[in-house]
């Protein structure tokens, strides 16, 4: 069995987030933007993999943005991504992410388990309940207006997803969602389940975050406002005798200089953005989703063009560790790491900024 290093309780985690969708998290028109080709998320893998990062993250994407690049038109579906990159590395978690409302749990239940023994143990699953509506639209499924009655799909999705994983006679399900007759699930997850993840903003979709995933994935927008967040995730999944970390999503621009990196994003993320497109997405966010404050929509929209709302680390080594510190000390157990190009850019920050990390004790050298 092999360690799966988001289940590392002592360690502050850095992950990738979004390398199976084209662009990346940048909404940009630069030519240098990311390409997602399988042999690039093959290589981003293995640095990530070598350099002792913790976890891969991808989005589950079916409809583009539009837009001049039509940002996420091009998406690598995540269980196929996931299980390729699981045999092509060692060490690192990677994460399949799926919509409750587009894959049958029974289905899941037996892909999880088989990409975990793939890994032997390295695999995860983040849970969607659902928001992009234009993607249901083009599955041909209404998708429920309120939170409430997607959450509660999703909970008994979950909960028909874990027993599957724990039973191991057949048996019979007659939920409201879900009917099954005979059913069984082998093989099994190498640890009987794996780490589940769910992004949630509504207070459905935190009840359900800290009823059942080990880590609830949210954005910072103000860090001060983020650390009283951070609190109540933890108190009320306490309050439901679990030990939930919440880790959020960054935006990196590293360079040797001040003015090298302000310079960068600039060009990206505001000469070359593709406005058209981060519009689309965050109108569509702010029609269906709680992920992101509804009353921070003028600095949300820029930092959905320069990294899909992720708070932005944008500066030298030091000012990008020191960026990572506040977030540690805001209460957060991890970071979410977006490049325009990953495998370009990823090797200064693995040399310049991880070292000082462990140095400051955020993170122990791997």
């Amino acid at each position: 069995m092999a360690e799966n290093l988001m289940l590392d309780k002592e360690q502050f985690k850095i992950g990738f987030f979004s390398p199976n969708c084209s662009g990346g998290m940048a909404v940009t028109k630069v030519p240098e933007r990311w390409v997602n080709s399988w042999d690039n998320n093959v290589a981003l893998a293995q640095l990530a993999d070598d350099a002792g990062c913790d976890f891969i993250l991808p989005i589950a994407r079916w409809i583009g943005y539009g837009g001049a690049t039509n940002f996420h038109g091009n998406v690598l579906e995540t269980m196929a991504w996931s299980a390729g990159l699981l045999a092509l590395t060692k060490k690192i978690s990677v994460i399949a992410t799926m919509h409750t409302a587009f894959n049958h749990p029974v289905v899941i239940a037996k892909q999880i388990a088989t990409i975990d023994q793939i890994s032997h143990g390295r695999a995860g699953l983040n849970i969607v309940c659902g928001w992009n509506k234009p993607e249901y639209d083009a599955m041909g499924i209404d998708m429920p207006d309120d939170h409430e009655t997607r959450y509660a799909y999703g909970e008994e999705w979950y909960q028909l997803v874990k027993k599957l994983w724990t039973e191991e006679e057949a048996f019979d399900w007659d939920g409201k969602y879900f009917h099954a007759k005979g059913v069984y699930g082998n093989p099994k997850p190498v640890r009987g389940s794996v780490p589940i993840i769910n992004a949630a903003g509504s207070g459905e979709g935190r009840e359900f975050a800290t009823r059942n995933a080990n880590f609830l994935f949210t954005p910072a927008i103000d860090l001060e406002r983020s650390k009283g967040e951070v609190i109540e995730i933890k108190e009320k999944a306490a309050a439901k005798g679990r030990d939930v970390d919440v880790i959020t999503l960054t935006t990196i621009v590293c360079r040797p200089t001040q003015k090298e990196a302000d310079d960068y994003l600039k060009y990206y993320a505001d000469d070359n953005a593709d406005w058209e497109a981060v519009d689309n997405l965050v109108n569509l966010q702010f029609a269906h989703a709680q992920s992101f404050p509804h009353d921070l929509l003028a600095l949300i929209r820029d930092r959905f063009a320069a990294g899909h709302g992720g708070y932005p680390l944008v500066g030298t080594p030091e000012v990008v560790a020191d960026g990572i510190e506040e977030i540690y000390e805001a209460g957060f157990g991890g970071v979410t790491l977006a490049f325009v190009d990953y495998v370009k850019e990823f090797p200064y920050f693995r040399d310049e900024v991880m070292p000082l990390l462990e140095k400051r004790g955020i993170r122990k050298a791997r």
